[in-house]
């Protein structure tokens, strides 16, 4: 029996319950619904100084994150377009993951990665949606097969977080089964590994 799959996301604004966010905890809750076990970190567990190489992760915030991407199966990216791309805030979490480089699993390594993408329009959501995209391959994790570029002008979520309308419910309950799936497969793969190494290394003694 395979253990739980541990899916984070990451993304939102600095505005608490912003549409990325609320985006964001709808493919969580779809993915804790799927079996895995879920971290959100949005909002204020974003704001961290500008990454700089120099000086690595210092900062408490920027601590826990990769503490929780370095322990993740799985990850969730979702981001506001600004003028045309990743946020700020976004986009200097995913800058710190650098610090990862010399980990087990180095940066995004065998990472599943949906990424979702929220702007005023279309053009801003699918620019920002294949940004997170790029960095995520760039980062070597696996962007799911379907991504979601919403456009808030057309797109609402109620006041409890639920996504009014079912297609791009639709798209964000798939990520995370993407997510998931992948993730899963990723664990049951990296069991069978162990168990070969042990079985081999019995044999050799």
């Amino acid at each position: 029996m395979h253990r739980i799959v541990n899916v984070v996301g990451v993304g939102g604004s600095s505005r608490p319950e912003s549409t990325a966010e609320q985006a964001l905890r709808t493919v969580l809750d779809a993915a804790q619904k799927r079996g895995a076990s879920v971290r959100l970190i949005s909002g204020p567990s974003l704001a961290m100084p500008l990454y700089d190489p120099r000086h690595g992760a210092g900062a408490p915030q920027a601590r826990r994150l990769l503490s929780a991407i370095a322990g993740a199966d799985g990850l969730v990216l979702a981001s506001p377009a600004y003028h045309g791309g990743i946020s700020g805030l976004v986009k200097n979490a995913l800058d710190h993951v650098e610090e990862l480089r010399e980990d087990i699993r180095p940066y995004l390594s065998e990472r599943a990665v949906g990424c979702v993408a929220v702007a005023h329009g279309w053009q801003g959501a699918v620019s920002t949606l294949a940004a997170l995209r790029d960095v995520t391959h760039a980062l070597r994790g696996w962007p799911t097969p379907l991504g979601a570029a919403i456009n808030i002008s057309t797109v609402r979520f109620s006041p409890a977080g639920a996504c009014e309308d079912p297609h791009v419910q639709g798209q964000l309950e798939e990520i995370a089964a993407q997510v998931v799936e992948f993730a899963t497969m990723r664990v049951l793969a990296a069991s069978r590994e162990e168990n070969a190494r042990r079985r081999a290394a019995g044999h050799a003694e």
